[in-house]
Protein backbone atom coordinates (compact mmCIF):
# COMPACT_ATOMS: atom_id res chain seq x y z
CA UNK A 1 0.00 0.00 0.00
CA UNK A 2 1.42 3.59 -0.91
CA UNK A 3 0.72 6.61 0.78
CA UNK A 4 -0.09 10.27 -0.30
CA UNK A 5 -0.13 14.25 0.66
CA UNK A 6 -2.99 15.93 -0.90
CA UNK A 7 -2.68 19.40 -0.98
CA UNK A 8 -5.52 22.68 -1.49
CA UNK A 9 -5.95 25.57 -0.19
CA UNK A 10 -8.90 25.81 2.44
CA UNK A 11 -10.16 28.92 0.94
CA UNK A 12 -10.87 26.54 -2.91
CA UNK A 13 -11.62 23.07 -1.33
CA UNK A 14 -11.30 22.76 2.78
CA UNK A 15 -11.44 19.62 4.72
CA UNK A 16 -14.86 20.70 5.82
CA UNK A 17 -15.74 20.54 2.78
CA UNK A 18 -14.25 16.99 1.65
CA UNK A 19 -16.38 15.82 4.89
CA UNK A 20 -19.53 17.60 3.02
CA UNK A 21 -18.96 15.47 0.08
CA UNK A 22 -19.72 12.28 1.69
CA UNK A 23 -19.41 8.56 1.03
CA UNK A 24 -19.17 9.39 -2.40
CA UNK A 25 -16.28 11.74 -2.25
CA UNK A 26 -14.98 14.13 -4.80
CA UNK A 27 -12.58 14.43 -7.52
CA UNK A 28 -9.79 15.68 -7.26
CA UNK A 29 -9.24 17.71 -9.91
CA UNK A 30 -7.12 20.81 -11.67
CA UNK A 31 -3.43 19.54 -10.86
CA UNK A 32 -1.39 20.82 -13.77
CA UNK A 33 1.94 19.17 -12.94
CA UNK A 34 3.43 16.35 -14.37
CA UNK A 35 5.24 14.95 -11.72
CA UNK A 36 1.75 15.02 -9.64
CA UNK A 37 0.09 13.31 -12.65
CA UNK A 38 2.29 11.05 -12.42
CA UNK A 39 1.76 10.18 -8.48
CA UNK A 40 -2.08 10.09 -9.23
CA UNK A 41 -1.88 7.47 -12.34
CA UNK A 42 0.04 5.39 -9.76
CA UNK A 43 -3.02 5.91 -6.95
CA UNK A 44 -4.91 2.00 -6.45
CA UNK A 45 -8.05 2.66 -5.15
CA UNK A 46 -8.53 1.84 -0.97
CA UNK A 47 -4.62 3.74 -0.59
CA UNK A 48 -4.70 6.75 1.88
CA UNK A 49 -3.54 10.20 1.96
CA UNK A 50 -2.78 13.35 4.42
CA UNK A 51 -5.26 15.94 3.52
CA UNK A 52 -2.91 19.11 3.89
CA UNK A 53 -4.46 23.16 4.19
CA UNK A 54 -1.79 25.29 2.34
CA UNK A 55 -1.15 28.35 2.00
CA UNK A 56 -3.73 28.99 4.76
CA UNK A 57 -2.98 26.98 7.76
CA UNK A 58 -0.11 25.00 6.58
CA UNK A 59 -1.46 21.77 8.38
CA UNK A 60 -2.52 17.94 7.47
CA UNK A 61 -5.69 17.86 9.01
CA UNK A 62 -7.11 14.69 8.02
CA UNK A 63 -6.83 11.58 6.51
CA UNK A 64 -8.45 10.61 2.81
CA UNK A 65 -9.02 7.28 0.78
CA UNK A 66 -8.54 7.04 -2.76
CA UNK A 67 -11.72 5.94 -4.06
CA UNK A 68 -11.68 6.06 -8.37
CA UNK A 69 -8.20 5.48 -10.31
CA UNK A 70 -6.80 8.17 -12.32
CA UNK A 71 -9.21 9.29 -15.40
CA UNK A 72 -9.49 12.40 -17.26
CA UNK A 73 -10.00 15.69 -15.54
CA UNK A 74 -13.18 17.18 -17.17
CA UNK A 75 -11.38 20.73 -16.47
CA UNK A 76 -8.46 20.30 -18.92
CA UNK A 77 -8.69 21.76 -21.91
CA UNK A 78 -5.48 20.80 -23.62
CA UNK A 79 -6.48 16.98 -22.11
CA UNK A 80 -3.00 15.88 -20.71
CA UNK A 81 -4.20 15.89 -17.21
CA UNK A 82 -6.46 13.65 -15.48
CA UNK A 83 -7.99 13.05 -11.57
CA UNK A 84 -8.43 10.68 -8.87
CA UNK A 85 -11.52 10.72 -6.69
CA UNK A 86 -10.95 10.34 -2.55
CA UNK A 87 -13.50 11.10 0.30
CA UNK A 88 -12.83 11.96 3.64
CA UNK A 89 -11.57 8.79 6.35
CA UNK A 90 -11.11 11.22 9.71
CA UNK A 91 -9.96 13.95 10.89
CA UNK A 92 -6.49 14.33 12.92
CA UNK A 93 -8.22 15.59 16.30
CA UNK A 94 -4.60 17.27 16.43
CA UNK A 95 -3.60 19.34 12.95
CA UNK A 96 0.56 18.53 12.44
CA UNK A 97 1.85 22.03 10.66
CA UNK A 98 4.05 21.84 8.73
CA UNK A 99 6.59 23.84 11.17
CA UNK A 100 6.07 20.84 13.79
CA UNK A 101 6.98 18.33 10.03
CA UNK A 102 9.81 20.32 9.50
CA UNK A 103 10.83 20.34 13.20
CA UNK A 104 10.64 16.41 13.37
CA UNK A 105 14.29 14.67 12.43
CA UNK A 106 11.96 11.59 11.26
CA UNK A 107 10.26 13.81 8.52
CA UNK A 108 13.34 15.35 7.81
CA UNK A 109 13.40 14.06 3.82
CA UNK A 110 9.54 14.51 3.20
CA UNK A 111 8.88 15.63 -0.14
CA UNK A 112 6.70 18.31 1.43
CA UNK A 113 9.95 19.50 3.58
CA UNK A 114 11.67 19.53 0.38
CA UNK A 115 9.29 20.27 -2.18
CA UNK A 116 6.41 21.97 -0.37
CA UNK A 117 4.90 23.38 -4.03
CA UNK A 118 4.16 19.99 -5.67
CA UNK A 119 -0.05 19.62 -5.04
CA UNK A 120 0.29 15.67 -4.89
CA UNK A 121 3.17 13.93 -3.30
CA UNK A 122 3.86 10.43 -2.55
CA UNK A 123 4.62 9.74 1.77
CA UNK A 124 6.58 6.99 2.80
CA UNK A 125 5.31 4.08 4.95
CA UNK A 126 7.29 5.37 7.46
CA UNK A 127 6.51 8.83 7.24
CA UNK A 128 2.94 7.87 7.18
CA UNK A 129 3.45 6.81 10.93
CA UNK A 130 5.26 9.57 12.31
CA UNK A 131 2.74 11.95 11.05
CA UNK A 132 -0.30 10.23 11.97
CA UNK A 133 1.28 9.74 15.44
CA UNK A 134 2.16 13.33 15.56
CA UNK A 135 -1.61 14.00 15.24
CA UNK A 136 -3.45 11.52 17.65
CA UNK A 137 -3.75 8.44 15.08
CA UNK A 138 -1.16 6.15 16.17
CA UNK A 139 -2.32 4.12 13.87
CA UNK A 140 -3.18 5.98 11.08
Amino acid sequence: MAYWLFKSEPSTWSWQRQVEAGEGGTCWNGVRNHLAKNQMQAMVVGERGLFYHSNEGKAVVGIVEVIKPYYPDHTDESGRFGMVDVKAVKPLPQPVSLDAIKAEPRLKDMVLVNNSRLSVQPVTEAEWKAVCEMGGLPNG
